[in-house]
């Protein structure tokens, strides 16, 4: 076994599918839900969504080598004429079709799979784990952020045989999601990294999003093991919602997993003592604050779950390198410091990246630049409105806001005593770049922070463009 190789029998067996045309024993050599990126001898998965409709380019999937497809019921009229010999199956919804056929594959794999959901840390904590076990262990990951209804089942459809490891991460915006992805995965190890306020949009309430985020313990085999945070309050989970065995993390004595005399290193270093039972280690990480501290030892966690040596963890978890747009730090050629962590934001990771750039910046000049944090929401100016009084109580020395939300986050700092002056509201990176070239200095830290569609990076880009990268940071003229 290696990629996945499916008969029409088998799509039949794992959907419940009907047949429409074409020969049951013939085989498919990929699974694709994108017409743009058929290979020969895929089968189509044409999904459906409120904006757009596969099914409108069978032909384009057809014509780039597909030899069967995966149609939802009531669109027949999309396939016009195709060859009876093509194998076609009919199926009530596509999307839970390619949920049915990745656990059907799951089914057949070898791989201990490691399933990760939380309000934060979730990426971070995979990356951790993939490299730990990598170590001594084949591991396949899942890729970027393909953590929902369709990046899951592609991800597990990556699963090979010679593969030990899987490494998943779970998102959620609606309520029901977790529970349905936690079906698809079947994980041996479940993982929940913090409870917080993202996704209230589609969740509403925070004991919404910690039913929804514990929903993974629920589904999950009782045989498995669930690696919980001690020190989160919100993930103290009952013997009704989990009852077989656990390992715990956090700053907590009583956790399995933990860690004390922590200290920064430089700019871009974290020292600190990790405890697993008795054995103990000092740990140098290669990324600063506290969260991905919780980040490390969430991995640690997972990592002595799947049974792997304490040396080994430890041996993994510094060689972790920083993802991009993760409290990524840059020097720039004037000796001041970038913190780009633009990959997303909610309130939970906004209040450590402040943390951590108090503590970074000492008796220096800070600034933020921030888009909106997004899917909050009826609380969203409630919660900016928090952040901007954060930012004045971490003493943050100038603000510069973007988007709609924006007016929320400066009442909030100006409540605090921060200064109108201090507040700058922008459109685009051009606007604030006179601002930055006659106020940053050497020593100075700008943290960069929004949610994903604010596109935040384009700021981050723009302010290197104009300042430079500091000779540490470069290497045949490209930034390192």
């Amino acid at each position: 076994m290696t990629l996945p190789v499916f008969a029409g029998i088998d799509i039949l067996h794992a959907t419940g599918g009907t047949r429409i045309s074409g020969n049951m024993e013939d085989l498919f050599e990929g699974i694709s839900t994108d017409s743009r990126q058929i290979v020969k001898g895929d089968l189509f998965i044409p999904l459906k969504g409120e904006k757009f409709d596969g099914h409108d380019f069978i032909s384009d999937a057809l014509s780039a080598g597909a030899v069967g497809f995966l149609i939802q019921k009531g669109s027949e009229n999309k396939l016009q004429q195709q060859n009876e010999e093509t194998t076609i199956i009919s199926v009530g919804n596509t999307l839970t079709a390619l949920g049915d056929i990745a656990h059907f594959w799951r089914k057949k794999c070898k791989a201990k799979v490691v399933a990760i959901t939380g309000s934060t840390g979730k990426t971070t904590t995979k990356e951790m784990i993939a490299t730990i076990a990598g170590l001594t262990k084949k591991v396949i990951k899942a890729r970027g952020n393909y953590n929902n209804l369709i990046g899951l089942p592609l991800s597990i459809l990556q699963i090979e045989d010679r593969h030990e490891v899987a490494v998943m991460e779970m998102g959620t915006n609606t309520p029901g999601e977790i529970g349905r992805l936690t079906l698809i995965a079947e994980p041996d190890i479940g993982l929940i990294t913090n409870i917080g306020p993202a996704h209230m949009e589609g969740l509403k309430t925070l004991d919404a999003v910690r039913q929804e985020k514990c929903d993974l313990f629920r589904h999950m085999s009782q045989t498995g093991v669930a690696v919980i945070n001690i020190d989160d309050k919100k993930l103290l989970i009952s013997e009704k919602e989990w009852r077989g065995q656990r390992v715990t993390f956090g700053f907590s004595e009583n956790a399995d997993v933990s860690a004390d005399t922590v200290k920064t290193k430089g700019k871009r270093e974290t020292i600190f003592t990790i405890k697993i039972g008795k054995f103990r280690q000092e740990i140098t990480l290669s990324t600063v604050g506290k969260h991905n501290i919780y980040n490390a030892l969430a991995a640690a966690a997972s990592s002595c779950a799947l049974g792997l040596e304490y040396p080994t963890i430890c041996q993994g978890l510094m060689a972790f390198q920083p993802i991009s747009g993760r409290m990524e730090i840059h020097e720039l050629n004037n000796g001041a410091f970038i913190i780009n962590d633009t990959y997303n934001a909610n309130p939970v990771s906004f209040h450590a990246a402040l943390e951590t750039l108090r503590d970074l910046k000492g008796n220096y000049h800070s600034m933020v630049i921030m888009g909106d944090m997004l899917e909050l929401g009826d609380r969203a100016e409630e919660m900016h409105e928090g952040i901007g009084s954060l930012m004045a109580d971490t003493e943050v020395g100038t603000i510069f806001l973007r988007g709609r939300l924006s007016p929320a986050t400066a009442a909030g700092a100006l409540k605090r005593n921060m200064s109108r002056d201090q507040i700058v509201f922008f459109e685009t990176p051009d606007e604030i770049i006179p601002h930055l070239l006659s106020t940053i200095k050497k020593g100075d830290w700008i943290l960069i922070k929004g949610s994903r569609q604010t596109k935040m990076e384009d700021t981050v880009r723009k302010i290197m463009e104009v300042f430079g990268l500091g000779e540490g940071q470069r290497k045949g003229g490209k930034v390192l």
